[in-house]
């Protein structure tokens, strides 16, 4: 359904109109004058403006670059006499989108009407497409840094230990169900891996998968993001802009950090998931949506609803089919498994010949706590791959912090056919791989020895894929 707005001063062919476009099954609104029609336009964007060429005051050429003004991509027809033909012409040139000559049959302001919302269709399906290749893109950056030689990244979860075994089998269990999900576990654990796991074994495993990080933005932001915004519901809300539950229709939307969000996102995920609908930022459309939610964090969440941070009925939502990830410090079996996972993974990208690993280095990859899981593993992998000399990864290769030697000295390798910015990145990552190391994978303890504020060290982290 289409919302169309009606512009004439003569009642009468105004509510012809408008009649014979609600039996079209759209939403109309109308207005009796000119400025009457840009400021309803103004508070209430319309998808199409049907205005008259005559009126007193301020005519349809005027409503037409007014509206323009406020959405340079507006569709408007004009509705014009006999013997003003040439002046709908001179509105064509300006912008119109058509316009209908008097007297007209109502079949043929049907037709119409039905072209200029074709129109609106092809738009709104390009618009899609864009914010998919959108957050595409940002995704790209995150786990590439823009780097094409990079391996396709194997969502798989690795491991033969009974802790993984179950999550699998539970995997397995969910995969006709359309139930929400509730991962939680360390960071590092690998939560994102299960919820792709997820929708692929899913039904809705052809639909899109869709992922937000709740904790990384701020409120204002987090809510355009989660359900869209109208073009100049805020500063800089230049054009309109689908949110990511949009985007997630016949897919999965996988909610990061849930413990995050707002009691004001709380709410409106709620009715989300209780209704299925919801409203844009700035929008009176209700828009509907089919997605199925996962959602994860690395907080006690049963603590922040005791201590009324979270809602309670929001949680009981989201607790439909809950999954626990342990750390990899309680399923140390599955440590030599995952460190060959890497190896193989990242040896090319590393430009290292190391296919194997010592004894001595699997042993000290066992004792290691993991504070970081396995996340801190394929960098700790990664980081030995750059040292390694040989055929496999020895215990010297190894960070410090694992093998137990002295922290080896910083040396930044630069390649002459690098550009400039790729070569900034890669020192950067060193020092912060090197930080990262010295900290023993310590996050606020890593930003003190860099001199940076840990919101941004947690930015740079989450960029590199450490830690």
């Amino acid at each position: 359904m289409a919302r169309i707005l009606v512009i004439d001063d003569n009642e009468t062919m105004r509510l012809g109109i408008a009649h014979t476009v609600q039996r079209l099954g759209h939403e109309v609104d109308q207005a009796g004058s000119g400025p009457e029609g840009i400021e309803k336009f103004k508070k209430r964007p319309a998808d199409f403006v049907i205005s008259d060429l005559k009126m007193e005051g301020l005519d349809g050429i005027g409503v037409l670059e007014g509206i323009r003004q406020l959405d340079p991509d507006a569709l408007l027809m004009i509705v014009t006499g006999f013997g003003t033909i040439e002046t709908a012409v001179k509105a064509m040139q300006l912008g119109a989108f058509d316009f209908i000559t008097k007297p007209f049959p109502p079949q043929v302001l049907r037709l119409k009407v039905e072209a200029a919302l074709a129109v609106i269709e092809q738009r709104h399906a390009r618009e899609k497409l864009e914010r998919h290749n959108e957050v595409l893109r940002e995704e790209v950056e995150e786990r590439y840094h823009l780097d094409p030689k990079r391996p396709e990244v194997d969502h798989d979860l690795v491991g033969e230990s009974p802790a993984i075994q179950r999550i699998i089998e539970t995997i397995r269990r969910v995969a006709g169900a359309e139930s929400t999900v509730y991962i939680y576990g360390e960071s590092g654990t690998g939560k994102e891996l299960v919820a792709r796991a997820l929708h692929r074994t899913s039904r809705r495993k052809d639909g899109p998968f869709i992922k937000v990080n709740c904790g990384a933005l701020a409120e204002s932001i987090l809510e355009s993001e989660l359900f869209g915004h109208e073009r100049g519901s805020f500063t800089n809300a230049h054009k309109r802009k689908l949110g990511r539950f949009e985007l997630a229709d016949g897919g999965t939307l996988f909610l990061d950090e849930i413990g995050d969000i707002s009691p004001a996102i709380q709410l409106k995920l709620l009715r989300v998931l209780q209704e299925r609908e919801f409203e844009r930022v700035g929008g009176e459309e209700t828009v509907k949506v089919d997605v199925r939610v996962v959602s994860a964090t690395n907080r006690d969440m049963r603590k922040l609803v005791d201590e009324g941070k979270f809602r309670e009925d929001l949680f009981y939502r989201l607790h439909i089919v809950p999954i626990e990830l342990p750390p990899l410090r309680e399923r140390a079996t599955d440590i030599g498994l995952l460190a060959k996972h890497f190896i193989e993974k990242l040896h090319r990208r590393a430009g290292s010949r190391a296919r194997a690993l010592s004894p001595d280095a699997l042993e000290a990859l066992k004792r290691y706590p993991w504070p970081g899981n396995v996340r801190e593993l394929e960098n700790a992998i990664e980081v030995a791959l750059v040292f390694a000399d040989g055929d496999r990864l020895e215990l010297k290769d190894l960070p410090a912090h694992i093998s137990g030697a002295p922290p080896r000295d910083f040396l930044p390798v630069l390649q002459g056919d690098q550009a400039l910015p790729d070569i900034l990145d890669g020192l950067e990552k060193q020092l912060i791989l090197r930080a990262f190391e010295q900290a023993n994978g310590v996050k606020t303890e890593c930003a003190r020895l860099l001199g940076v504020k840990t919101s941004a060290l947690y930015y740079k982290l989450e960029k590199y894929g450490i830690g």
